[in-house]
């Protein structure tokens, strides 16, 4: 039985010798690498899923469910329980949000079963489809890099963390030979991300001034590239790594650094401009590096998902995604932006709308349902990765219309 706490992953991150599945994998030829852009007409039979797994890492926004196996009843932890989850799982998952994440909605797009978290499986078997690594709350750098530089920060999952967890798997899939494992990563796809969040987001609650925060992103950058480099060592070929969101337009954000000054707000959006800006600015220079991996790995497909230029189409025109309040938590404490210091949803005297496909955020940090939707919409069939998907690979069989049934696939239960 894995243990079950987060004060056991320190040891795992620390202690590296030993462990299954570090040895690298010889680098594969280039294999056919399948689009996630061409549709299937309802009358074609449906094929093999062009990619047999997915395995994604990041932080609250990929989290399928691993935040119950580390974190159990946690109180501080509100998405273990309802009202999360309600608008399609009817239930808890672990999700930070009323239903589906971005992974989930890809996933579904591909022909595979929602994405079974790490801590949710033992065997080969558990992983036929991929893994989930993404735990919420997590960040890109560890702990001590903060502490080192005089901020506080709890103890929490991080990047390094993440990826032991994925070499410990490769030695539960391919136990007598690493090589055996060929295969399985040139065919997989990889999402690194969203991460990098938390690594702002702790320092912004805790009153770190945006000037310092703003050194921290090149090691964050870094340490992306870094775990990217990894996972194309071990034989990844085709890697989604995703930016940050428009954090200026975040409920809880707005409520916090409110201000008087017109100036200080985006006239199309109300979102706050200085904020945004700053995502923009940490989107920059992963674009940047990105690129510097392409010419360093030139049979390898590296592709940057805009999370940022999806999101703001729903906040400059949230009515043509059926979106009433892109600014309002629908689970929260009120106010103006459906949040208050007082209350948090699933804590304290919180309130919960009637219909939360109308609001642009679910509980103040983390996006709807809907918004969720509407990104991968945008990654999958629209314009927001870079390179185009449609243009770096060939083709797939198996996409299908992003579903809205409550019928679901899911190979796992909490």
């Amino acid at each position: 039985m894995r243990e079950s706490r987060l004060e056991q992953t320190g040891r795992m991150a620390s202690s590296t010798s030993g462990r299954r599945g570090r040895g690298r994998l010889l680098s594969p030829a280039a294999v056919v690498l399948a689009a996630l852009a061409v549709l299937l007409s309802a009358s074609q039979a449906l094929a093999a899923p062009c990619y047999p797994r997915v395995f994604s890492f990041g932080d609250s926004l990929a989290d399928t469910g691993n935040g119950p196996f580390l974190y159990g009843n946690d109180s501080r932890r509100p998405s273990l329980w309802p009202p999360y989850g309600e608008t399609f799982f009817h239930r808890a998952t672990g999700r930070a949000s009323n239903g589906r994440l971005i992974i989930d909605f890809i996933a579904d797009a591909l022909g595979l079963p929602f994405l079974r978290p790490y801590w949710g499986g033992r065997t080969a078997g558990d992983f036929a489809s991929g893994a989930n690594f993404a735990v919420g709350g997590a960040t890109a750098l560890s702990p001590d890099f903060f502490r080192e530089r005089g901020v506080h920060v709890r103890d929490t999952v991080h990047l390094d963390i993440e990826m032991n967890w994925f070499r410990d798997l490769l030695g539960v899939l391919c136990p007598y030979d690493l090589a055996d494992c060929n295969d399985m990563m040139n065919q997989s796809l990889f999402l690194v991300g969203e991460i990098g969040g938390n690594d702002y987001n702790h320092p912004l609650m805790g009153g770190v001034s945006i000037r310092k925060i703003r050194s921290f992103t090149p090691s964050i950058i870094a340490k992306i590239s870094s775990t990217i480099t990894e996972l194309i060592g071990l034989g990844a070929k085709t890697l989604v790594v995703p930016g940050n969101l428009p954090i200026g337009c975040i409920p809880h954000y707005l409520m916090i650094f409110k201000s008087g000054k017109k100036e200080d707000y985006e006239p199309e959006t109300g979102c706050l401009r200085w904020m945004n800006e700053f995502a923009q600015y940490h989107n920059r220079l992963l674009m940047d590096e990105l690129e510097n991996l392409r010419k360093l790995h030139p049979d390898v497909a590296i592709i940057y998902a805009d999370y940022y230029g999806a999101a703001m189409e729903i906040f400059l025109s949230p009515e043509q995604f059926g979106i009433e309040n892109p600014l309002v938590a629908c689970c929260g404490g009120g106010g103006p932006y459906g949040v208050s210091e007082t209350a948090r949803c699933g804590n304290g005297e919180y309130r919960v709308c009637d219909d939360p496909q109308l609001y642009g955020s679910w509980d103040g940090f983390h996006p709807s349902e809907a918004v969720y939707k509407a990104i991968a919409t945008g990654l999958i069939w629209g314009s927001y990765t870079q390179p185009p998907i449609a243009t770096t690979t060939i083709s797939c069989l198996q996409i299908t219309e992003l579903s809205s049934s409550v019928e679901y696939k899911v190979l796992y239960d909490l």
